[in-house]
């Protein structure tokens, strides 16, 4: 994970000055100093995007990661795909509620711990995950063309960053070290 982080912090000393540009017109808009809250502003606002982008699939954003993510590995747990959608599972059983309805995933008991829950997901559920890869790559596309190629892999790579279990634990010694803990 540091060596990600260096090789993030090499890259945006290369690419200072359009980092600069994209970090001044932020200040012109009204961005505010809270990183949770510009997060979740540029979270939402590229999700309708992609939703929008995507909606000739019949999926979201978050359904089609979700296919993508189990058609990746699985057979999965849900305990296992929450933790690598960073959701909860209250969020994830909501979100695989349709899936599982329209017959895109299949979930069924672990049979290596019958109290979990496995995920697979269907012929029909890749077939649609495959139907949606042109959408998808459009939308990759049209985000690439007007944020810049560079910038976004930088972005992707900083988001990895910030997604990582090891920001978690670096933020929770951060907090301590400053009095503050979680309850």
């Amino acid at each position: 994970m540091l060596y990600n982080l260096h090789m993030l912090m090499m890259y945006v000393k290369k690419h200072l000055d359009s980092v600069m540009t994209i970090y001044a017109s932020s200040q012109t808009s009204g961005g505010g100093r809270c990183h949770c809250t510009q997060l979740r502003k540029a979270s939402r606002r590229i999700s309708q995007l992609y939703d929008e982008t995507l909606a000739p699939s019949g999926l979201k954003t978050t359904q089609r990661a979700i296919l993508a993510e189990i058609a990746r590995s699985q057979p999965m747990t849900m305990g296992a795909l929450a933790q690598a959608m960073v959701m909860d599972a209250g969020g994830l059983a909501h979100t695989l509620k349709p899936l599982h309805r329209d017959g895109l995933v299949e979930i069924g008991v672990d049979p290596d711990d019958r109290r979990s829950r496995r995920i697979t997901i269907t012929v029909s559920g890749r077939a649609k995950l495959t139907a949606s890869d042109a959408l998808w790559d459009a939308a990759q596309h049209g985000f690439e063309e007007v944020f810049g190629a560079q910038p976004s892999a930088a972005l992707r790579a900083a988001l990895e960053v910030l997604a990582a279990s090891d920001f978690v634990d670096r933020f929770e010694q951060s907090l301590a070290q400053n009095g503050v803990g979680r309850s």
